[in-house]
């Protein structure tokens, strides 16, 4: 689907992002980073898992927030009945697809779909459904956890960013800047999964354990070794490469069905309602049906 410039792709808005709703992102955001960011703004609780009991508040406040989006773009005519059943048509194929991989070396099967989905339909979509997603996928394979907020936080930014990417780029151009930014993508997710829960997991006195005394930049070159020790050559990396290769495979065919799908649904026709036809006009309309 192109504009009258062949060389830029266009987007079909599912989600429209308006004013008040960009405003309600750009918090849900912020509240998202200060969740992640704790342990290098505030030094933890003595309790090994403390932060698990704080867990269940931070959910509660993020899904309401998630949902203020829908909400606020329905608010302002931004959202339909065919952009709500492609949200759930899409978090449901999402939902099946992770258990496919998850726990195995890294590979993770959602992203690749979610990356595609939000260069398709655009930013706010791409948010949605990434939280979404995850809440799914979690009630599906019982993984319900202290971990979820965080995870559907992380996904919804990773939907975010693709919705981002210049529009320009088409063809093979484009599905090599879908497959460098799922890479970026896989690694930035697990940054900032690890980022939550480091204290916890190296727990205290250890060469890579969080030092309440020491200031952020020696906190953060700790937690930067902690993550290339652990997760960076492990499980980011198996998750960059499947976004990678999914995309290389399958992007071309799942980009043309999505947009495919999107030109159906037409999002970025308006609706309009035809004047009511007076009693004369339908009583002389019969009568011409009559007579033929």
């Amino acid at each position: 689907m192109t504009s009258q410039n062949p060389s830029i792709t266009r987007r079909a808005t599912a989600l429209r992002v308006g004013p008040r709703a960009a405003a309600v992102l750009a918090l849900a955001s912020l509240i998202g980073l200060a969740m992640f960011c704790w342990p290098l703004l505030s030094p933890p609780e003595p309790q090994a898992m403390a932060h698990a009991g704080h867990a269940p508040l931070l959910f509660v406040l993020l899904l309401p927030v998630v949902l203020a989006v829908v909400l606020a773009e329905m608010s302002e005519g931004g959202i339909d009945p065919k952009s709500l059943a492609l949200l759930g048509v899409l978090a449901a194929v999402n939902a099946a697809l992770r258990p496919l991989g998850a726990g195995t070396a890294g590979i993770e099967t959602v992203f690749f779909v979610l990356v595609l989905a939000g260069r398709v339909f655009g930013p706010g979509f791409g948010f949605a459904l990434g939280a979404v997603s995850l809440f799914a996928s979690a009630l599906l394979t019982a993984g319900v956890g202290p971990w979820l907020p965080f995870q559907m936080m992380a996904a919804g930014w990773v939907g975010l960013g693709a919705g981002l990417l210049p529009r320009r780029p088409t063809g093979r151009a484009e599905i090599a800047l879908l497959a460098g930014y799922g890479v970026l993508a896989a690694y930035a997710f697990g940054v900032m999964m690890n980022l939550w829960f480091w204290p916890y997991a190296t727990g205290p006195d250890t060469q890579l354990s969080i030092d309440p005394e020491a200031g952020v930049p020696e906190n953060l070159h700790t937690f930067v070794l902690y993550t290339l020790a652990t997760s960076t050559f492990g499980w980011d990396t198996g998750r960059a490469l499947t976004n990678a290769l999914a995309v290389v495979l399958l992007g071309p065919a799942v980009l043309t069905t999505l947009r495919r799908a999107a030109r159906r649904a037409a999002f970025d026709v308006p609706v309009t309602f035809a004047s009511a036809t007076t009693p004369a006009a339908h009583d002389a309309h019969h009568e011409g049906a009559l007579s033929r």
